[in-house]
């Protein structure tokens, strides 16, 4: 754990107890605050209670002896309206920031030289994290790994000289930080999301751009280009002239930074491009949208002085992210690929896009548009197996384009994609679960839905015979 230092001795507020929540109580106690902490919800409350913590309702709150408010990142800062207890704090003149601005304050007052890696963007910033977290793991060095992602960031390990910390941040959470200053910060990509939380795509993008707000000299920002929002923040970023920039790309070269054309990665961040690796041959970096992760992966480690050849090596061994496009077994020539994390359209053309003769389980509760916008993708599915609420409306969109069979269940569709995937000829036949929509109707989240897919993968191979590999 990380104490959170500069409290002591000091009234702290903590509103918002879910998992970071109750971390960050345990930080500033253990930093010596006294805090108060309460919670909209009677659960967490409970949770809260039952962990040994003191609740105070907010209406009691003497704001006077309060020295900050740390606010939960669910919680709304500004948009569609500041929550109560933030508005409260604003009146009363009381700084607001997240568990993320603690650990940074830890970090920095505990004078260890511990760097820090912040990735952000709104697709792909988890497998990132965790690539990245591999990758130095894998070359030698210490890497703690959260946020956003897996731990809470103060219950990582205290910093120490050798530490690299690893953390994925949202937006909201980067809102709530004015002081992070990460050595390495990586933003990948900006597309319309979180609206309402921060009013406008434009002031989505501000707060994304703020994570290069206090890099300066020695630090490195490493800023995807392939969509205008980034590309302008890169170009701000470099126009400051405070921190190395190294652009990245999938798809373009670039006169300076690092790209992925047709899979083939290239260094150009030095002073002349060359080939750094193939990434076709990666199995769990499928796909274009994986490209852009190694790519800022690689950028990553070529900051942190790893050589080439160490990196893609961490890359071969990367096992993926559980439920994103995660490969759970692989059989003569067939490939199990649960990407049960793709609870929409959007979601499900990276995995559709990623491979060629699919055989596609699809369904659930259905999201707005259904899957009409994946048309340009069907040509890759050999055959659909529908299941859940939307198994009716998504035969009705395949209708003609794409042949298919309405399962209902996913034991059902797993049995029947393994049967006709056997059959097969081709050299590679994935059978893919990646669902395009919510997971409600019949498991509780994408994850329960994910760990059935494998259990009826081995159940399905152990019928045609073999163990998988």
């Amino acid at each position: 754990m990380i104490a959170a230092t500069g409290f002591a001795k000091r009234k702290v507020a903590v509103f918002g107890l879910g998992t970071s929540g109750l971390a960050t109580l345990r930080a500033l106690e253990a930093g010596g605050a006294t805090v108060l902490a309460w919670d909209d919800s009677e659960a967490k409350r409970a949770e809260a209670a039952a962990a040994g913590f003191a609740l105070a309702e907010i209406d009691g709150w003497d704001w006077t002896a309060i020295a900050a408010l740390v606010l939960s990142p669910g919680v709304p800062l500004t948009h569609p309206e500041p929550h109560p207890a933030a508005r409260a704090a604003q009146a009363a003149g009381v700084e607001i920031i997240g568990d993320i601005e603690l650990f940074q304050r830890a970090v920095t007052a505990s004078g260890t030289g511990a760097r820090i890696v912040a990735i952000t963007g709104t697709n792909g910033k988890s497998t990132t994290t965790a690539l990245i977290g591999h990758m130095i793991r894998r070359c030698g060095g210490e890497a703690q790994v959260g946020g956003n992602i897996g731990k809470a960031v103060l219950e990582l390990e205290a910093p120490k000289s050798t530490t690299v910390y690893v953390i994925e941040v949202s937006s909201y959470q980067i809102d709530l930080a004015p002081g992070l200053a990460p050595n390495i910060a990586i933003l990948l990509n900006i597309t319309p999301d979180h609206i309402d939380r921060h009013g406008s795509l434009a002031h989505y993008a501000a707060v994304k751009a703020r994570l290069f707000d206090r890099q300066g000299a020695g630090d490195t920002a490493i800023i995807g280009v392939d969509d205008v929002l980034s590309k302008d923040i890169c170009t701000g970023v470099s126009a400051r002239r405070a921190a190395r920039v190294v652009p990245i790309s999938v798809g373009k070269s670039l006169g300076r930074g690092v790209y992925a054309i047709d899979g083939v990665l290239y260094d150009n961040a030095g002073t002349q491009a060359v080939k750094a690796g193939d990434l076709k041959e990666m199995r769990t970096l499928a796909g274009a949208h994986n490209w852009q992760n190694a790519a800022a992966a690689y950028a990553t480690g070529r900051a942190l002085g790893y050589t080439r050849e160490k990196i893609f090596a961490a890359f071969e061994s990367f096992p993926g992210l559980a439920h994103r496009m995660e490969i759970v077994a692989e059989r003569d020539g067939m490939r199990f690929v649960n990407d049960s994390k793709a609870t929409n359209a959007d979601a499900a053309s990276k995995a559709l896009a990623a491979y060629r003769n699919i055989y596609w389980i699809a369904g659930g509760k259905a999201k707005e548009g259904g899957i009409e916008s994946l048309a340009p993708l069907f040509p890759h599915i050999a055959r659909a197996y529908l299941i859940g609420e939307a198994a009716e409306s998504f035969a009705h969109t395949l209708d003609g384009k794409v042949a298919y069979r309405q399962c209902g269940t996913l034991a059902a569709a797993v049995e029947a994609a393994t049967q006709d995937a056997t059959a097969d000829d081709a050299d590679l036949r994935v059978v893919l679960l990646s669902p395009a929509c919510a997971s409600f109707d019949q498991f509780r989240n994408f994850e329960e839905r994910g760990d059935q897919f494998r259990r009826e993968v081995q159940r399905a191979l152990a019928v045609t015979g073999g163990a998988a590999a």
